[in-house]
């Protein structure tokens, strides 16, 4: 079942397939030889809970989404039997607003400068300046890059719609010196099976070290990109259309917002980042 999952779905849907293999292996390898009608509900809460305790909640939570898509998946194929993690409740999460604030940025921006580890610097770099996610960032591949219009097309999302992304001018520099470079399909190459980067947590603790910077995840890096749109103006469905957000009230609104009023919200957030990197602009107090 769980390699049927993984051959039959994920590496054929996903490209974020080799986190699915990782988490699969990491978590349930333990699971791989049982007939499937064995497994029972208590056991899915048991092993939650524990993933709960030493991993965290986030990391509990996101298995059991897996635990159940493996289930239904099985079901859709043709077992008879009934999903064991439907039911389970997930651990409530809170909501996160952090997001780098305008003293962090100057230090950001210069451990990110030092960081030795060019590719992880670069994804970094373009995970702040596109507010993607960090599975779509770290499977981009040239083939979705328009070079001619500054945009990017993700084919699968979270939401499971294309995404349109407009990519301002400091990341097409970016882009453009690895492109000359690169041999690969993949704009930030990796040796593992997937063949792009992995999460760059190493890379990612460095430079929040030197930077003197605590409480910041990658993911935040995609709610400053937001931020800073808000901070400069951009209303709730712009700054959701350039972030691929999808709700029932505002996907009238969207399917009807072109790309340029997105293009110029970005910009703006983007020299506003940028500019605290200048020292006229640093408290000097």
């Amino acid at each position: 079942m769980f390699t049927d999952y993984l051959e039959k779905h994920s590496k054929v849907h996903k490209r974020s397939w080799a986190y699915d293999e990782r988490e699969v292996n990491k978590f349930l390898s333990r699971w791989f030889k049982r007939k499937i009608s064995s497994f029972e509900r208590v056991e899915i809460e048991r092993l939650h809970a524990k993933i709960g305790k030493e991993n965290g909640i986030y990391q509990a939570n996101r298995l059991l989404e897996r635990i159940r898509s493996i289930f239904n998946k099985a079901i859709e194929w043709g077992w008879t039997g009934v999903n064991p993690a439907v039911g389970v409740k997930k651990f409530k999460e809170k909501r996160r607003d952090r997001f780098l604030q305008p003293d962090e940025l100057p230090r950001f921006f210069e451990a990110l400068a030092n960081e030795p580890n060019e590719t992880a610097r670069d994804f970094f770099m373009v995970s702040l300046l596109t507010g993607a996610r960090k599975s779509n960032t770290l499977a981009m591949r040239w083939q979705d890059i328009n070079f001619h219009n500054a945009t990017w097309r993700i084919v699968e999302t979270t939401n499971g719609d294309a995404q349109t992304i407009h990519l301002p001018q400091q990341a097409m520099d970016i882009l453009t010196e690895r492109k000359w470079a690169s041999e690969s399909a993949f704009v930030f190459v990796g040796s593992g099976k997937s063949g792009h980067l992995a999460d760059p947590k190493k890379a990612w603790m460095r430079i929040l070290a030197e930077a003197g910077i605590a409480d910041l995840r990658i993911h935040d890096l995609r709610r400053t990109r937001g931020s800073y749109q808000a901070a400069t103006g951009a209303n709730g469905y712009i700054i959701g259309k350039s972030l691929g957000h999808r709700s029932q009230q505002s996907t009238a609104i969207y399917a009807r917002l072109n790309l340029d009023p997105v293009r110029e919200s970005v910009n703006k957030a983007t020299d506003v980042m940028f500019g605290y990197m200048q020292p006229t602009d640093l408290d000097t107090d």
